[in-house]
């Protein structure tokens, strides 16, 4: 086993005589940063702050503009003169726009327009539900108008029952003008109904404004096609990945290039998140997840010239850069967030390898706490494996103490497991709250290559739940560790596997703690809504019974056939809207430990979707779940 001892980097001076720590109401004190560009001039960074207000149970928020070098944020109360707009066409004539359009009769009240009472909806296909939301006959289109006509609006999808942007959360990011100005590129998975459940297969569309004739770009690639851009010479540029159905399949970058389309990430072991192109057009600069951590890349576009693309790591540390708000001239404007400190923006020059903290919105309030230690330490798996495991310590942590500890599986179940910032699963809140948190990049998570990342599909409860164990054995053989005193937590798949945990642990852990978990592989499987998700991961359907993977995984991978070795206390939470992983999972696993007799208590978010999103449902969600580990830890 090895150690690599690293401690988090202070955004912000603080007093080592610091005594106060993070709670779960100054948690949700802090203003939550999101860049909305970089101003016309090239000198200021325009960004939005949003504080949760308590009382209404909402959001308030502000807009600033701060220059790009630091100095004293400006607030301003019309920022849209000052940003670029994407969605205007290039000879400014025009803008892009989207709206729901209805396009289905489902309602009870559509179908029978005398009931004008009813509630009822009718479906005959699935995609009748989706996230958080049930379909009601509408679908998001794009439209164009002339400027300041927005009631001459032109739907470029008309008669279409699909979608663009893409639900449930895609933004203006799904469509962008050609560089000429004669056509719309936008995003789209042309299916309907049960298709559209089985398939992730969406295409880039070009409607062009004269001829009104839409053409697929993308019609032979069969997964994911997403994020047009185009590069500063007009190269169509996206994000690909190759198999139908898989959602987390590696994200590749793609630029079409005198009708050729060229992978740029083709031959580097990785996934790209998010991209931006260079001013002058020679690369592209992207974030991806790399041990651990999610990093800055560059990457070479070739063009004409007989030289293979090269990815370069640009920056690395222990944080995340989360996004990239913009590359100007040697430098890349983008978020970063560690363990400790949630979403700033900074500067990152290339040249020099040095960093800038251009938004300083929560350094007050971090100012006058204590911050925990973090280490990152390489477990060895079962099969002899190095896996990074996060050990996160509580602030002013004493080596000689013994401090109850928690396992934090991670969902996804390919969600990395980076130096995010959550305001739920946030590891800084846990630490001040006294725990040592124990978070292992189990198989996977990007950032650790391909294969590893493809290592949990069909195979949810073999290795992974080994990598758990392995993880948790290590950190708990130090002396400052409370070998009578461990608990595991998780959400979605982190649900599930502490659900499956808690059926082999063999009397490891006093306590469990499952936010909106898979609990039974069958019924998941007749209720998900984006039914190409268990299709790949889990096998297929359940009824299959020549479907080897299916069925080795609805006998030996499902949680709910280990609920007779059940012994430990468990908190089971559900959001009531969420349809991904649908309230009977948490139902059942709740009814399944009280009637066994186990200790056992049922948050339900009636409101909440797969998340907890409302400020006063997330104060009480962390206050059952620190209550929780009270009682039994």
């Amino acid at each position: 086993m090895k150690k690599i001892f690293l401690f988090a980097l202070s955004l912000a001076s603080f007093s080592a005589m610091a005594q106060e720590v993070m709670t779960k109401e100054l948690l949700w004190k802090l203003g939550r940063v999101t860049p909305l560009g970089i101003s016309k001039d090239g000198k200021n960074l325009i960004y939005k702050v949003g504080y949760a207000n308590m009382e209404e149970n909402n959001f308030d928020s502000k807009t600033y503009q701060v220059p790009l070098a630091g100095g004293e944020a400006i607030e301003v109360a019309d920022y849209k003169d000052l940003l670029q707009d994407k969605n205007v066409s290039p000879d400014g004539e025009f803008i892009l726009m989207d709206k729901a359009v209805k396009m289905n009769s489902v309602l009870g009240r559509d179908l029978y327009p005398e009931m004008t009472k009813s509630d009822a909806y009718v479906y005959d296909g699935l995609d009748y539900r989706h996230w958080d939301t049930y379909n009601d006959g509408k679908h998001n289109h794009v439209l164009y108008a002339p400027m300041g006509k927005d009631d001459q609006a032109i739907d470029i999808m008309p008669n279409e029952p699909f979608d663009s942007p893409q639900k449930p959360f895609g933004g203006d990011e799904d469509y962008i003008w050609t560089p000429d100005g004669t056509g719309i590129v936008y995003v789209s998975k042309k299916k309907f109904g049960t298709e559209y459940a089985l398939s992730t297969n969406t295409d880039l569309y070009e409607y062009n404004l004269e001829t009104k004739v839409t053409k697929n770009l993308t019609e032979e690639n069969l997964g994911y096609d997403t994020n047009p851009t185009y590069s500063p010479q007009g190269h169509l540029t996206w994000l690909q990945m190759k198999r139908d159905g898989y959602e987390a399949d590696k994200n590749d970058l793609i630029v079409r290039f005198m009708g050729v389309d060229q992978n740029l990430t083709a031959n580097w072991d990785g996934t790209v998140a998010s991209y931006k192109w260079s001013k002058d057009g020679e690369s592209i600069y992207f974030t991806a997840a790399v041990s651990g951590t999610v990093q800055l890349f560059e990457v070479n576009f070739p063009g004409r010239k007989r030289i293979a693309p090269v990815v370069r790591q640009l920056t690395d540390g222990m944080f995340d850069v989360t996004g990239i708000v913009g590359i100007e001239d040697d430098k890349a404007i983008v978020t970063r967030t560690d363990f400790n400190h949630a979403t700033e923006v900074f500067s990152y020059d290339f040249k020099k390898k040095k960093w800038n903290q251009i938004t300083k919105v929560n350094d007050e309030i971090y100012s006058k706490i204590a911050l925990s230690k973090s280490e990152k330490r390489i477990v060895k798996t079962v099969d002899g494996k190095d896996m990074v495991t996060w050990v996160i310590y509580p602030p002013n942590f004493d080596p000689n103490k013994k401090y109850p500890t928690l396992l934090y599986a991670q969902g996804g179940p390919q969600s990395a497991l980076s130096q995010f910032y959550s305001f739920r699963w946030n590891f800084q809140l846990m630490a001040a709250e006294g725990y040592i948190i124990v978070a292992p990049n189990r198989r996977g998570m990007p950032g650790h290559g391909v294969e590893w990342n493809e290592a949990i599909s069909k195979d949810w409860a073999g290795k992974p739940m080994q990598d758990y164990l392995a993880a948790i054995d290590d950190v708990a053989k130090e002396k400052y560790v409370d070998k009578d005193r461990l608990g595991a937590v998780g959400a979605s798949y982190g649900g599930y596997s502490v659900f499956y945990l808690a059926g082999i642990h063999e009397k490891r852990f006093k306590s469990f703690i499952a936010h909106c978990g898979v609990f039974d592989l069958v019924s998941m499987y007749g209720t998900t809504e984006e039914v190409f998700f268990p299709n790949f991961d889990t096998g297929g359907a359940y009824w299959d019974k020549d479907n080897k993977d299916a069925q080795n995984a609805y006998t030996n991978f499902n949680p709910i056939n280990n609920v007779d070795k059940w012994d430990t206390p468990i908190l089971v939470i559900h959001g009531g809207k969420d349809y991904r992983v649908p309230i009977g999972q948490g139902q059942a696993a709740f009814q399944a430990a009280q009637l066994r007799g186990i200790k056992s208590r049922f948050l339900f978010l009636p409101d909440e979707n797969h998340w907890v999103v409302q400020p006063q449902n997330a104060q009480v969600w962390q206050g059952e779940f620190f209550r929780w580990l009270k009682e039994t830890l």
